[in-house]
């Protein structure tokens, strides 16, 4: 997995903060309240937010959400999920999203490589 992959999802972020803070700058109630929709999503309960998290990698990877992938895979992380755990949805990701989705895994796993090459440097 190449640097020009490293660098798309390096792209994906910065795009995705510049976007929140403009959001967040132009006072957009939807985007508050979908803000405060995804922190209900995701908090503790029957599930944990990592389960959650897996799940949504899943999702992302079926539907080739690229920047969804991405978020989803950190927050996975971050929340405790192993390398194994993160790999296991997006296989769950390809089963749900047939041929189409081995296309988006590609891109989780590049998710993935740039996440490791982050926490290494």
């Amino acid at each position: 997995m190449g640097e020009l992959n490293l660098s798309k999802v390096e792209e994906i972020r910065r795009k995705r903060k510049k976007a929140h803070s403009k959001l967040l700058s132009l006072g957009s109630k939807v985007y508050e309240k979908f803000l405060q929709l995804e922190e209900a999503t995701y908090a503790d309960g029957a599930l944990k937010k990592k389960d959650k998290e897996l799940i949504a990698t899943g999702i992302a990877v079926a539907t080739d959400c690229e920047s969804c992938m991405e978020w989803h895979i950190g927050e996975a992380v971050k929340s405790g999920a192993t390398f194994r755990e993160v790999l296991e949805a997006i296989e769950v990701g390809i089963e749900f999203g047939g041929g189409k989705a081995t296309v988006s895994a590609r891109f989780a796993l590049e998710v993935m490589d740039a996440l490791s090459r982050n926490v290494k440097g």
